[in-house]
């Protein structure tokens, strides 16, 4: 490799990674958060509530021709609860929701790399969504987001549509179950099922 290659890739590279901040910190403020991956003890409390609750709901739906409804992860970030809800079961469609650029080509990049044919990344916004379809709807969103977002899952979702929400609750809404995650905060795991 020439001499002057070597800065020359810094200097891309820099720029590149440059780019990416200013976009992030962009969706950031325009979004109210920053895309924050969920940890490890959450996604491991997210996948087997999920698949208790997929166990429960299997006999109900073997009798029906109907497909299985995708979950649907609303505010998908990085794409690493998606793909660990993938991970544990790959017959479950998933479809995860992210506007901010960066991680959505991450969780795009990420998809590419596994193989992971039932996942979908969709760039957009989450209150655009048609979530007439959903089986399930997790988010892992923050207070405002969930008040935004709750009078469209209430018209929308049909009855037995379930929501799964980390870290905060839909407001006026009943949870069935609060799940506390092993974690050092103690992360509350809010699950809903809609009448």
């Amino acid at each position: 490799m020439p001499a002057f290659a070597t800065p020359i890739l810094t200097a891309v590279l820099l720029i590149f990674l440059l780019v990416a901040a200013v976009m992030i910190v962009y969706w950031s403020w325009r979004n109210g958060i920053s895309p924050m991956p969920a940890s490890a003890a959450v996604r491991r409390t997210v996948v087997r509530e999920l698949m208790r609750l997929e166990r429960t709901a299997a006999p109900n739906r073997a009798a029906s021709l109907v497909p299985v409804s995708p979950i649907v992860e609303a505010g998908a970030g990085w794409g690493t609860l998606a793909l660990a809800i993938a991970g544990a079961d790959p017959r479950l469609r998933i479809v995860g929701i992210e506007n901010s650029m960066v991680p959505w080509l991450f969780s795009r990049l990420a998809l590419r790399m596994g193989s992971y044919s039932q996942v979908q990344f969709l760039r957009g916004d989450l209150y655009k969504f048609p979530y007439e379809t959903a089986g399930t709807v997790i988010c892992y969103l923050y207070p405002e987001a969930m008040r935004r977002l709750d009078p469209l899952l209430r018209a929308q979702l049909t009855p037995g549509t379930r929501v799964i929400s980390v870290c905060f609750a839909l407001p006026g809404w009943q949870p069935t179950e609060v799940v506390t995650c092993r974690d050092m905060y103690r992360t509350k795991i809010y699950i809903y099922e809609t009448d």
